[in-house]
């Protein structure tokens, strides 16, 4: 697509953000739902409103001292992390890959990464580094996030198009006004954290100002860690750099980080009628990635967009429009050799994206939503020469120069309540994903870089693939207390810029190429097909009809079959003729291609209450377990960093205690050994283990203070999602640091903080 018919599809959106604030409203035939922000007029009386879950999990933040179990888990996971992704961890089906300190990636079902739809605010913020070190949800810190709504496996298609493996959303704090006639809101909030595992610091402030009308806010986080230590000895004391410190057998080299996020935002209201603006921005100096042969040394990055969302008599309209840019360094850290030149590399991206959702109330039993998405990303990755001769030197290496990945979508969803116990959703999707790239060169004209260049640069680059997406889904409740779900897709995903367009067989450039954590090296394949995932799902509830608190349980299954997915082979020596293709105990090459394979999982959930009495306060039992399978069908074996099974187990006491709520877990999580691995990866055995976490939080009006022990028998654990450990020494090179240990988890760690209201 063309800059003039880009700017031309941004222009439209925006208009459609602004147009229907001024416009006349139709006669209404039925009163309005009104949002948070609204200022009705007269009070009205109290409605029940049924919505539809179809494999969602929610998990809302509300006021201190309220009676939501999610919501206190999610405030206890925000003390102990300063990842946004470890929210996640209470939700069924979803795991957390290891990364950088605030950089987890997300999984649902044994799909990560790119194979699922993120969005921040609305907003869709891709990844812009060969290693993904800035991860959507590494752009917001935990203390300001206010919602999480995960729908796994099944996503409708208004909140999942080119993604295979379901849909997270994130939402800060929604803007606040004053009430009509009364004086202007002014408050704000300040937290503090601190660590003990890594001597982890961070602090969050926020203020706001508001009338009736106008909403001015302010938000600021900053996190800072060294690097953690693990619960035993893993590796040998030596040190990292040349000449540098020596890093004891227990601390995980390449862990540390600073990072600090900021907003500014702004709204106003008129009637049933919201704009906002905001603008993000992060300074990351320094985050070490364990997994990866490069550390991050610098992220800036921000964001910039307007949002609108406002209600009608025939339903409601909802917009936003945004302009991410993002300038990214990554080189060897103090951990790791720096072969007296480093490693400098450096990538520069840019999203263009506007999105709008109209929903039509066609009657009370009935609700069709249209909408439509664009999205422009550019890309460009570099790597400045390292001395004016030599193996590096003296061009810049292009990764990638000017990669596009435009994505252009529209869908229609019908919702229909039948009746008071059953409900269905029936979506379909278009989506067309265009990519592309311009000729590559290496640090110089030898052989080693000019070879692969040139036979990169006589192929043909520019690909578009066309995406159709349906999903069908249905919720039936037969009593109160009760409720089954079904439901079936199909959904596509076409592969990414780093996976089609990395060119280099050279085992250091190929390393560096490496977004799974495996320690491997990475060529891409332009010809790569999109993946089309057909997925079935169900689920079954059952709660104590008249006190939910009481007990609960629900167990889901799901089946997934992918074709065209994106797997690896070994990279034929032919075309790789410097780096190993055939090792089973090394870090090899690879090469991107496509494969089938098939996804099977279960999970159970649930709740029961033990005890409730007096002084006591209420003793209740929460539980998680899952299971999943996944298997590469061309090859027989199993699909990458796949989540063995696992048991979480948590006994939880809240009490009243000195006019505030007191709220006492303790946590116990079990998982198996990882026995089915990826073996075209060599990918790394992990053990089984358990672990005990102790987690305390006190609320007493707009105070909150934290206080836990994480691990708190300080157990020695592999990480079953960590990955190949390659963050110390000679990481550049493919095999210059040994294979075969992989990323242990945080040893014992006591937590203590608070945040306040005011």
């Amino acid at each position: 697509m063309n800059r003039r018919m880009r700017v031309n599809v941004l222009a439209a959106a925006i208009g459609m953000v602004l147009a229907p604030a001024g416009a006349q409203q139709p006669a209404q035939d039925h009163p309005p739902v009104m949002p948070d922000w609204a200022a009705p007029a007269t009070r009205l009386p109290s409605v029940n409103v049924r919505g539809l879950r179809l494999f969602d999990t929610s998990q809302e933040a509300s006021a201190p001292g309220a009676d939501a179990p999610e919501a206190s888990r999610m405030s206890r996971r925000r003390a102990s992390s300063p990842d946004t992704s470890s929210l996640l961890k209470d939700i069924p089906g979803v795991e957390v890959y290891g990364a950088g300190g605030v950089s987890g990636l997300p999984v649902i079902h044994g799909l990560a990464d790119e194979r699922l739809r993120l969005t921040v605010d609305d907003m869709d913020l891709l990844a812009a580094c060969a290693n993904h070190m800035n991860p959507a949800l590494s752009y917001i810190d935990p203390a300001k996030v206010e919602s999480v709504r995960v729908y796994a496996g099944i996503s409708p298609v208004s909140v999942g198009g080119d993604s295979i493996g379901g849909s997270i959303q994130v939402e800060s704090a929604p803007p606040k006004f004053a009430d009509p006639g009364e004086p202007a809101l002014k408050g704000g909030n300040v937290g503090a954290h601190y660590r003990s595992n890594g001597h982890g610091v961070d602090a969050s402030l926020g203020a706001y100002y508001a009338t009736e009308s106008l909403h001015l806010d302010y938000e600021g986080t900053w996190s800072r860690a060294k690097n953690y230590r693990a619960g035993r000895v893993f590796k040998a004391a030596e040190a990292g750099r040349e000449g540098g410190r020596v890093i004891p057998a227990d601390e995980v080299g390449s862990s540390g980080f600073r990072v600090q996020n900021h907003k500014l935002g702004a709204a106003w209201r008129h009637g049933v009628h919201l704009l906002e603006a905001d603008v993000n921005w992060q300074d990351l100096p320094f985050q070490g990635f364990p997994n990866q042969r490069m550390d991050m040394t610098a992220n800036h990055a921000s964001v910039a967009g307007l949002r609108y969302r406002g209600q009608f008599g025939w339903g409601d309209l909802k917009a936003r429009v945004w302009h991410q840019r993002i300038r990214h360094s990554m080189d060897v850290g103090n951990d790791r050799y720096s072969y007296g030149t480093g490693m400098p590399m450096r990538t520069s991206a840019s999203t263009d994206g506007a999105t709008v959702q109209a929903s039509l109330m066609r009657s009370e039993h009935e609700t069709i939503r249209l909408g439509m998405e664009a999205l422009f990303y550019r890309l460009y990755d570099w790597w400045p020469p390292v001395s004016a001769s030599g193996a590096m030197g003296p061009n810049d290496f292009w990764n990638i120069d000017n990669g596009h990945r435009d994505r252009l979508g529209v869908f229609a969803e019908w919702e229909r309540h039948w009746n008071a116990q059953l409900t269905s959703v029936l979506g379909v999707r278009h989506t067309r994903v265009s990519t592309s790239t311009a000729p590559v060169q290496g640090y110089s004209s030898l052989p080693t870089w000019a070879d692969d260049a040139a036979a990169f640069n006589t192929g043909h680059h520019k690909r578009n693939d066309s995406h159709w997406d349906v999903t069908a889904m249905a919720s039936y409740e037969p009593a109160k207390g009760r409720r089954y779900e079904a439901g079936v897709a199909r959904k596509t995903r076409s592969p990414s810029l780093y996976e089609r367009y990395p060119w280099s067989t050279n085992t250091m450039a190929a390393g560096m190429n490496n977004f799974l954590g495996d320690g491997n090296g990475y060529l891409g394949n332009p010809d790569l097909k999109p993946e089309v995932a057909h997925t079935l799902s169900g689920s079954a509830s059952w709660e104590d009809a008249t006190d939910p608190q009481r007990w609960g349980i629900t167990a889901s299954a799901h089946v997934t079959r992918i074709h065209d997915y994106v797997d690896a082979g070994r990279c034929p020596a032919s075309q790789c003729r410097s780096g190993n293709t055939t090792a089973t105990s090394e870090f090899v090459l690879l090469r991107y291609a496509n494969q089938d394979a098939r996804i099977l999982g279960a999970d159970v959930w649930g709740h029961v209450r033990l005890l409730e009495k007096g002084a006591w306060g209420r003793f209740t039992l929460n539980g998680k377990l899952s299971w999943l399978h996944g298997k590469n069908l061309d090859t027989g074996s199993g699909l990458y960093n796949t989540m063995p099974a696992n048991l979480r187990l948590g006994l939880e006491n809240q009490r009243a205690v000195a006019e505030g709520q007191l709220t006492t877990t303790l946590e116990w999580e079990g998982v198996q050994a990882k026995k089915r691995l990826s073996s075209v990866r060599n990918e790394i055995r992990t053990g089984g283990y358990a672990l005990l976490n102790l987690r305390t939080r006190f609320e007493r009006g707009a105070l909150g203070i934290d206080f836990g022990i994480d691990n708190l028998l300080d157990r020695g654990y592999a990480l079953p999602l960590g990955g190949a450990y390659v963050g110390q020494g000679s990481s550049m090179m493919l095999n210059t640091v040994p294979w075969g240990v992989a990323v242990p988890g945080h040893g014992r760690s006591v937590y203590v903080g608070f945040n306040y209201k005011f």
